[in-house]
């Protein structure tokens, strides 16, 4: 079972490696051409909505509410009840979803008055910021349809993850990386508006990403045709599950939102700041955090199915160890060469040393809470796999308004910094609440060794950190380098970084077989 996993997990690190460097080389791109200024907020922001919904729909309640009911049914019915159960699925879900679209492009100004309030008063009052109201509400037009596109992948990815087949939805975007790429480098420059370029390629990303998985849907003779029936019972199974869950996947996409509509308060470039800080972020978050639960969530179903707790337990545990013996070094690396990184990446074009600058704070805030959502990713699983999603939903919300009074608090003091440093602390109320729900419900426990592990991992992560920090040179002599000498430069402290850690984790007495402790 433990070599499954692991074989699993290196499947879907390594398609999402791939996205995530692609998905970074497309900021590197976007951060060129736009840099911090008025037209990168609007586009940003003009991105959001959409992945909100997307969260809602698709990727989040949807698949964590579909797999376990998926399962189900492939395990104890017949091919033809799962085909059916797909078949309903698609064509309910997805008419749903067209009139949502359909709305969201008709009514986007009411949509960009609502999340982006401070640009809509300035509209109304003939502010500095109106422009940015007008612009945003004429690229949600373009942005919006996404949604539709990738609720269907989102809908191929999960039924081809409970086939096995992880590979193909954590490769599927690359295409929207490449797409924008390319739209970012031979039709943005050729527009007056090089934004409403990089809105049309996220148009045409979500397209590619749908036509992408059907060969493989078809492959495994799951590819139906959609048809509504929303009194199907398979279809009540996941609507019971998904209806709390769409709440619990909404708080975490709801401090985004509530720190989008602060920052339309504050100065321009405060939404770009926090965007390419929170990419970084996400770089470790879907390489490590996203794959392994990603992973876990059909073994623990089927476990969960079959009345085998202690795989259950096992499977989370080793979810928990491996998500800290990469996220407590990637998140302690991150804060440490935060400069390096963001000047090798983005400093060039129409981003500058202020936005390095203001960019690494945002960044430095963020990274504290990595582990804390990796862990939320593990806990998370543990729960939906049970079907219980009412307790993540209570835990959310309490984390979702405790995120709520930091940001009014320290964005006060902070501005866009105390957006970032609310949503790590809420991060760590999240995590600790899901945490002790397992425990009190006798789910799941740390065990001694675990705790022991991950406090060895710790240090090891501090002794890197150590070694990192005296290594690096005054920002003041990096902005001297030529490119290739930064770049030369950043790969060597990252290889001193893995290399430090590696031999610490050896000496500290962690081996291969502490994370290979799943029990058939």
């Amino acid at each position: 079972m433990s070599k499954h996993l692991l074989k699993s997990g290196i499947i879907v690190s390594t398609m999402t490696l791939i996205s995530r460097i692609l998905g970074v080389m497309r900021d590197i791109v976007i951060a060129s051409l736009v840099g911090s200024s008025m037209n990168a907020d609007v586009f940003f922001f003009a991105n959001k909505i959409p992945n909100f919904l997307r969260r809602l729909f698709a990727e989040g309640a949807f698949s964590q509410a579909f797999i376990p009911i998926l399962t189900e049914y492939y395990k104890y019915n017949n091919i033809k009840k799962t085909r059916e159960l797909i078949s309903v699925t698609s064509g309910t879900l997805g008419l749903i979803v067209l009139i949502v679209t359909i709305f969201g492009v008709l009514g986007s100004s009411i949509l960009t008055a609502l999340f982006g309030i401070g640009w809509f008063i300035d509209w109304l009052t003939d502010g500095p910021e109106a422009k940015k109201f007008e612009l945003a509400n004429c690229m949600l037009k373009i942005t919006f349809p996404y949604l539709w596109f990738i609720t269907f992948v989102a809908l191929s990815g999960a039924i081809l993850n409970t086939m096995g087949k992880f590979s193909v939805s954590a490769f599927t975007p690359v295409f929207l990386n490449v797409i924008l790429i390319g739209f970012a480098w031979f039709v943005s420059p050729n527009m007056d508006q090089p934004e409403i370029g990089l809105a049309i390629g996220i148009f045409c990303g979500g397209l590619f990403q749908c036509l992408f998985q059907l060969p493989f849907l078809i492959k495994e003779k799951l590819l139906v045709k959609p048809k509504w029936n929303w009194n199907y019972p398979g279809l009540i199974q996941i609507r019971t599950l998904m209806i709390p869950a769409l709440f619990g996947v909404s708080v975490s996409q709801i401090n985004l939102l509530f720190d989008t509509l602060i920052a339309s308060f504050l100065s321009t470039g405060s939404i770009s700041w926090m965007y390419y800080a929170n990419r970084l972020f996400e770089f470790p978050l879907g390489l490590f955090g996203v794959a392994i639960a990603t992973i876990i969530l059909p073994t623990l179903s089927r476990s969960y199915l079959h009345s085998q707790s202690k795989i259950f337990t096992s499977t989370v545990d080793w979810g928990v160890r491996m998500v800290t013996l990469f996220g407590v070094p990637a998140m302690l690396g991150l804060m440490v060469l935060s400069k390096p990184l963001l000047i090798v990446l983005f400093m060039r074009g129409e981003f500058t040393l202020n936005d390095v600058h203001n960019t690494s704070l945002s960044l430095l805030a963020y990274s504290s809470g990595l582990i804390n959502c990796m862990l939320i990713k593990v806990f998370a699983s543990g729960y939906y796999s049970r079907q219980n999603t009412r307790a993540p939903v209570k835990y959310g919300i309490i984390s979702m308004l405790f995120n709520i009074i930091l940001n009014l608090i320290l964005s006060w003091f902070y501005g866009y910094l105390g957006l970032a440093m609310s949503t790590a602390l809420s991060a760590f109320v999240n995590m600790f609440l899901l945490y002790k729900g397992l425990y009190l419900q006798g789910v799941y426990q740390l065990t001694k060794q675990t705790v022991f592990l991950i406090c060895k991992i710790i240090l090891a992560s501090c002794f890197m950190g150590i070694i990192l920090f005296y290594q690096l040179d005054d920002i003041s002599i990096w902005l001297t380098l030529h490119i290739f000498d930064r770049v030369v430069s950043l790969c060597i402290l990252i290889i001193l970084g893995i290399f430090s850690y590696l031999v610490s984790i050896f000496f500290l007495g962690i081996r291969l077989k502490d994370f290979k402790s799943i029990t058939t």
